[in-house]
């Protein structure tokens, strides 16, 4: 055991009731496992220096989570939901909704129904013997989020699940839990949204999202990660699906000093949909690495993932897109593209697609690029007296457009459009090509 392990586990020293199993299972599961390095495969291309050699450790949660000056950052305008905030890891009641949903509680809130929900599904989703900061989420989680929506229920509201940080005296972690367990036939819309202050942030974000979709029921799942760049964020999603479930989700990371997303869908019965849309943009000297697997258990199931990144400055993005066919997966449908752009000469991505196929009767296709601004485009467009400033901008912004466009949720998009504007054009004038 490592003063890395020792520390961070340091920080769930009481543990509840509801939560006892899981915290000794996870502090087991982490403590046999090593903190991945660049020897890792899984974690090659991204270094956890940045984690590992702060002196300080982040074994420690946060002292102090004030809502003052917060309320611009909690919310997302004109979306009608039920809004849970977190500001460093503890619940705000000034910054959250004032109504309560029957649908959404805090662990620490639930009652007895709720409490067995909780027991009967928290963890199940995850393999915590393959991610080792799932297994630490598990170990030091003191309190979460439960998003539960009965049998044919189609919850109109939405639910948005906001975490807020902000820098402290000391370095920090925040252990983040959301629990989502849809029954037959039911249909959500989850909105996580991470967020902070423009301070230079000090905080290590363990994010572990899990989601039990049953038969026929769908969940329309967005994770938006618009944090500072002097965060840390790892943690990642993990998804079993019923027999014909929907899973629709959209993830956007604008990159930090780390940011690292396990993506993980089991397709565990048969006729289920999985659909995956993704966006990265990371800029100065950010990373984000985005790590996704989609295990088609059973036959006649269907995987659509498409993920799209543009790097800027010194930026770096890992995208590994993994779908693993088994030999009882027949009449499996799955595509997978990964499409990238570098703006300067100084970005790097380092992209792995890959199919894994065990079955005969399947339609497979995988791909991704690298490129950069198409030098063609760019004179067309200043040769009808567009600045080359400008050039750039419309053309960047129109290679990630389209999936934006298909968005379902018009005040996700409009929330999104204008911090891209800012990181595209970096100049006001700029953003009226993308607002």
């Amino acid at each position: 055991m490592t003063d890395f392990h020792k520390g961070l586990l340091a920080i769930n020293e009481q543990q509840s009731s509801l939560l006892s199993a899981l915290n000794k299972n996870g502090a087991d599961s982490f403590l046999q496992q090593e903190i991945p390095t660049r020897k890792t495969e899984a974690w090659k291309f991204t270094s956890l220096y940045n984690l590992t050699s702060n002196e300080e450790g982040y074994g420690r949660l946060a002292e102090t989570h004030g809502a003052a000056g917060l309320d611009g950052l909690a919310t997302i305008p004109a979306l009608d939901a039920q809004r849970l905030v977190f500001v460093n890891g503890q619940y705000s009641e000034e910054l959250s909704s004032n109504t309560e949903h029957k649908n959404v509680v805090r662990f620490s809130q639930a009652d007895d129904t709720q409490k067995s929900i909780i027991a009967d599904n928290l963890g199940t989703a995850i393999e915590q013997e393959k991610h080792v900061f799932a297994a630490l989420n598990n170990a030091i989680t003191t309190d979460g989020v439960l998003v539960h929506v009965g049998k044919n229920e189609q919850l109109k509201t939405k639910i948005q699940i906001t975490h807020i940080t902000t820098p402290q005296a000391k370095a920090f972690t925040v252990p983040a839990r959301l629990l989502i367990v849809l029954e037959t036939g039911a249909n959500a819309t989850v909105v996580e949204h991470f967020a902070s202050n423009d301070d230079e942030q000090n905080c290590f974000v363990n994010a572990i999202t899990e989601a039990k979709i049953g038969d026929n029921a769908r969940l329309n799942h967005y994770r938006l990660q618009l944090v500072q760049e002097g965060s840390i964020q790892i943690g990642g999603v993990h998804v079993d699906l019923g027999r014909d479930a929907n899973y629709d989700s959209f993830q956007l990371g604008l990159g930090a000093k780390i940011v690292r997303n396990d993506i993980n869908v089991n397709h565990n019965v048969g006729g289920s949909h999985c659909e995956l849309v993704g966006v990265y943009l990371p800029q100065n000297k950010q990373l984000i690495d985005f790590h996704s697997n989609i295990e088609h258990k059973v036959a006649q199931c269907t995987t659509k993932e498409v993920f799209r990144g543009i790097m800027a400055d010194k930026s770096k993005a890992v995208f590994n897109g993994r779908i693993h066919i088994h030999p009882d997966a027949q009449k499996t449908l799955a595509e997978l593209s990964n499409k990238n752009l570098l703006l300067s000469n100084d970005a790097t991505i380092n992209t792995k697609p890959e199919l894994e196929i065990y079955a005969d009767d399947v339609r497979c296709a995988h791909g991704a690029t690298i490129a950069q601004l198409d030098e063609q485009a760019r004179f067309y467009l200043r040769s009808r007296g567009i600045s080359a400033a400008e050039a750039d901008v419309m053309l960047s912004f129109g290679f990630i457009n389209e999936l934006l466009e298909n968005l379902e949720l018009d005040p996700i998009r409009n929330l999104i459009r204008p911090i891209l504007a800012q990181r595209f054009g970096r100049d006001e004038e700029l953003m009226k090509h993308i607002g």
